[in-house]
């Protein structure tokens, strides 16, 4: 945990990178975060995580100086597999992942950010995958993600060009959910986490479920599935208490039952 913080408030963990000077992510500040997601993952008072960035940067990348210290092509392949592995857990994960981006989110820290299930932005923030220029690729799922929100052709033209996409063109490509101002980004992103914490966590990690069942299944497996879950989450207390606090007109307690 030595380059992650955590805060907790309102059912909302505030999950924060500080490894000066960008962020970088290395295998250890990935161990870490993993582990930390272990932690959150049992905590039934945790029911959304933002993560942010400490400093200038959400994260500038990948800690390039560690390329230097891998030794062949077994190397390089276990850290792209065990980065794409903590990624797609991100994405599979239970309770939204929401990524509050500011100054920059380049390469594995992008990467980082598609995995997240919203991405919430500053509007001059810089999004991009820059490792063409380096000689190298991305290798933490960027490849497979990118064109899901941009499309091909714009993907293409990021990954060939390296130049990157501000907030706003985030935005406008579907990268990005909402762009705000630098300094009121991480606010902006945490009332969007709040509201979602009111939700019932049960029907919160059905819909995940489902979104993520798209990658693999076509429309029918998705709505058989739908069709399953329907009917799991009208058995929950948490069900009970929605339908009988809509018709009492009053907001609804949900406890995760």
């Amino acid at each position: 945990m030595k380059h992650w913080q955590m805060k907790v408030q309102d059912h909302v963990a505030l999950i924060s990178i500080n490894r000066p000077p960008a962020n970088a992510l290395s295998s250890e500040v990935l161990k870490g975060l993993s582990d930390l997601l272990d932690e959150v993952e049992k905590d039934v008072n945790i029911r959304v995580i933002v993560l942010h960035g400490e400093g200038r940067f959400f994260s500038a990348g990948a800690d390039i100086k560690e390329f230097l210290s891998l030794k062949g092509e077994s190397d390089y392949s276990s850290l792209a597999k065990f980065g794409q592995q903590l990624f797609e857990r991100i994405e599979q994960f239970s309770k939204p992942i929401i990524a509050s981006i500011h100054g920059a989110a380049l390469g594995g820290g992008l990467e980082l950010a598609l995995a997240c299930h919203m991405r919430i932005v500053s509007e001059d923030a810089k999004l991009g995958l820059p490792e063409l220029q380096l000689g190298i690729i991305p290798g933490f799922a960027g490849t497979a993600r990118l064109p899901r929100y941009v499309g091909a052709a714009k993907a293409a033209e990021m990954f060939w060009t390296s130049d990157p996409i501000t907030g706003l063109e985030a935005v406008r490509f579907g990268l990005a959910n909402h762009a705000f101002s630098e300094e009121a980004v991480l606010e902006e992103t945490l009332k969007i986490a709040r509201k979602i914490a009111l939700k019932s966590p049960t029907t919160i990690a059905a819909t995940i479920e489902l979104l993520n069942l798209a990658k693999k299944e076509d429309f029918q497996g998705v709505v058989d599935r739908e069709a399953e879950l329907f009917a799991q989450v009208f058995a929950t207390e948490d069900s009970t208490e929605g339908i009988q606090a809509f018709i009492e007109k009053r907001k609804p307690v949900f406890k995760g039952k």
